[in-house]
Parts: C-alpha cells; structure tokens; sequence
C-alpha cells in the first residue's frame, strides 16, 4: 500500500518556538528540521507524496530550493496551516483525497480504508527503517488510529553520559508492559475516527507534565463520553505514574504501572475517539529524539553526527536493508 504522509510544520497555538523560532525551520547539521524530514520520508518504501502544512511561505522558501528538489523522488505539497494541530490534520486530508480541489471535499464512503501517516517536523534522528517499520506494523493491526511506542532501552543512547554533559531525558508512559516513550508517529484513518476534536488536546499533553489540564481533560472525558469511571481511572493512573517516575520514585512507579495493562488503555482510546486505537512498539528509538526545549534542541545540535551514526547502525541492524521506492516525478511545492 502506497500512503501519504502529513509533516506537521505549523506554529500556531500548540506549537513551541526554540530560541524564537519555529521549530520548522531551526537547522541541525545545517539543515532545516522540515527539509530533515520531508528528506527521510523519501526512503520509505510505503510513503507515495508528502504533505507538509504550516506557513506556506516560509516553507516553500525551504523547500522550493532546486538543490533540494533534485534529490525529491516523490510528489511534495505544501498547504498553508489552519488554527490548530486537528484543523491542520483534517484539512490537510481533505486536500489529498482523489479529485479533491484546491479547497479539498468531505470524505465519502469510499475514503474511510484511506490511511495517512501523520509526524511532525522534530525528529532529526528519524530513520526510514523505523518510519516504515511502524507503517508496516500499523496497517497489519488493521485498526483506526495507530500510536507509535518505543522502548526505555532505546532511548539510553539520548541519555548524558556524564553529569553537566549534553543529552535528552525523556518522559515515559508507564505501562505494565514495560516504560514507553511516544515515538511522535502516527497512522490514522481519519475518516473512521469519530471524535476526531480529542486528538488536538491529547496532543497538547502528550508530555505528562501539566496536571491542571490533565485533570480537567479528564474530567470532560468521564462526564461526555463512554467509558465512563474506567477511562477516568486508567487515565489518571497513568498520569500520576508519569509524575512518580520523574520524581524519582521508582517503586512507586512501578507499582502504578502494573495496574495499567497496554489492552485496557487501547480499550479506553477507542471509546474515546470513536475509532479502534492500537500501540504501535518500534526498538529504533530516533523517532523519540523530538527537540521540545532550547536544552534539547542545544544537545541534538552539539551530539548530532554521534547520535545519528548510532542511529543508522541500530535501524540497519534491528530491520535491515528497505527496498529502493519507486522514482516519481515531484512537482514543485
């Protein structure tokens, strides 16, 4: 199957500038992190066009160098942004669907199989073996909305290898299964997902880090959808191994976590959304390394020829060499 992926490159609302940028276009081995992307998504096998929204003018600036679109071997569209993360999504797939204008068309009953891999621009250590890893694993679970996962261990490479020395620590999901990192991929089927609103402020917390509106997510959950005091639950659960484990008090996080089984979570996420949801676990780890902070950001520029060495090797060796895609002629942006 041949799918289109959406880079997320807007800045507006959810959206973290570094060093009074966005983070679209900050440049890591001198190259814009949008253009880093759009690059990698080249050489994965079950990516057909690239979709990138946000400022369109700024982005076609990047992205509409001869020197870059020589190396594009497939169709790359820019769209300008919208409000929102969800607006930026759905809108941008409206705009894809065969026969759609410049305006796009509503979805019709033939456009619910339509899947579309969703990522933003952050990740300078994205692999193609881990991008069409998860694709692949994704589309055989045969559900709605599939969220990319990787393991604790693979992230350890991202670790400072020293006090005061440069490095990303990341905040986990505790899961019975085991700590997880999300890995910023995504594989949905918009048209089958029937709250399709929640997405943009799951978002919005995906870092665990803010309470208050954790809570009061929560709290509309329990009182609007189904599910009830189950997903409430869980979903607090979570959170608060979450705030254990970065305090430090790992038993505690590890005795919240085993109440927190993978299924149930899975489970909860369907109801919510009005669609069936799925883990996806990728052992790469790339993907993870999003630059959220100015820390980040400063760490991934200084280690970056290090970390995306040992990310090519880890991805060689976890899934192999990936067949060459199909040259496509790309029309300009």
């Amino acid at each position: 199957m041949s799918i289109p992926a959406i880079v997320a490159a807007g800045d507006l609302r959810a959206a973290k500038a570094i060093h009074g940028e966005s983070k679209a276009y900050l440049e890591i081995g001198g190259v814009a992190l949008v253009a880093r992307t759009v690059a990698t998504l080249q050489a994965v096998p079950e990516v057909g066009e690239v979709w990138v929204v946000g400022n369109a003018d700024r982005l076609r600036g990047v992205l509409g160098h001869e020197a870059f679109r020589s190396g594009l071997r497939k169709p790359l569209h820019v769209v300008p942004q919208f409000r929102n993360l969800y607006e930026n999504g759905w809108e941008t797939f409206r705009r894809l669907l065969p026969g759609a204008g410049p305006d796009g068309r509503d979805p019709q009953p033939s456009d619910t199989d339509t899947a579309v891999l969703y990522l933003p621009v952050d990740i300078p250590f994205a692999t193609p073996e881990e991008i069409s890893a998860f694709v692949r694993q994704s589309l055989e679970a045969g559900c709605d909305y599939a969220l990319g996962l990787v393991t604790e261990e693979s992230m350890r490479g991202f670790y400072p290898s020293a006090p005061g020395a440069p490095g990303i620590r990341m905040a986990y999901f505790n899961l019975r299964e085991g700590r997880f990192r999300q890995s910023n991929l995504h594989l949905i089927r918009p048209a089958r997902i029937r709250n399709r609103h929640y997405i943009d402020e799951m978002y919005e917390h995906r870092h665990q880090r803010e309470f208050g509106p954790i809570l009061a997510l929560a709290w509309r959950l329990l009182r609007s959808e189904r599910g009830g005091f189950g997903v409430l639950g869980y979903f607090l659960l979570m959170h608060l191994a979450g705030l254990t484990d970065r305090w430090g008090l790992t038993f505690a996080a590890d005795a919240l976590r085993r109440l927190i089984p993978t299924a149930r979570i899975e489970r909860g996420v369907s109801a919510l959304l009005g669609g069936s949801f799925r883990l996806i676990v990728t052992e790469a780890g790339g993907c993870a390394a999003d630059v959220d902070t100015e820390t980040d950001f400063d760490s991934a520029k200084l280690c970056f020829d290090v970390w995306q060495k040992a990310q090519r090797e880890r991805a060689a060796r976890l899934y192999g060499a990936l067949p060459s895609p199909p040259a496509t002629r790309e029309p300009p942006p």
